[in-house]
């Protein structure tokens, strides 16, 4: 039961990534700062397919992820909807320093918020994550390849070392309108 709660919960950051990372490429601003952030507004369509593996059940699905943004001082906050429900606040910042983006979901109907990281390599954006079960740390991560402004090729994996990756689902994101 621990290891389906963890799944779930898993399941529903990964949508949660997804979700950002799908918004993220279509900036029109320079990348650097809260604002490239800003490009999280608007609707997009996923399709997914998931792979029987120890953290994920084989399947597929699709939905439509809109993401309703305003930005205050150095914050972009989001009101996620996935299929028409409200799913999550979604804050972000942005460090100069460091160049780190971090997100913290905040669940609809409460619960306690996420905190999440966000690296940035050309047209490659990686969500990555761990847990530790029982003394073994697994690593996640959502790694999203931006075709064009309004497409991504996404993937979810773990690992145990950080150098072999399972693939645990594999999609795409299109923007529905323009931007």
């Amino acid at each position: 039961m621990a290891t389906e709660a963890k799944c779930w919960t898993m399941r529903v950051l990964c949508v949660l990534l997804i979700g950002i990372s799908a918004a993220v490429f279509g900036q029109t601003a320079p990348q650097g700062g809260v604002d490239v952030l800003w490009a999280y507004a608007g609707e997009w369509k996923t399709q997914t397919e998931h792979f029987d593996t120890a953290y994920s059940k084989a399947g597929s699905e699709s939905a439509t992820l809109r993401n309703e943004c305003w930005k205050n001082g150095g914050y972009v906050v989001c009101n996620q909807y996935v299929n028409g429900e409200s799913k999550a606040l979604l804050v972000f910042t942005w460090d100069a320093k460091s160049n780190a983006y971090d997100s913290y979901p905040i669940p609809a109907g409460g619960g306690e918020a996420g905190h999440g990281t966000l690296t940035i390599e050309g047209n490659v954006w990686t969500f990555p994550w761990q847990m530790t079960d029982a003394g073994v740390t697994t690593y996640f991560r959502v790694v999203n390849v931006f075709a064009s402004s309004d497409r991504i090729e996404y993937r979810q994996e773990f690992s145990k070392d950080k150098v072999h990756w399972t693939v645990m689902a594999r999609g795409t994101e299109a923007r529905l309108g323009g931007h």
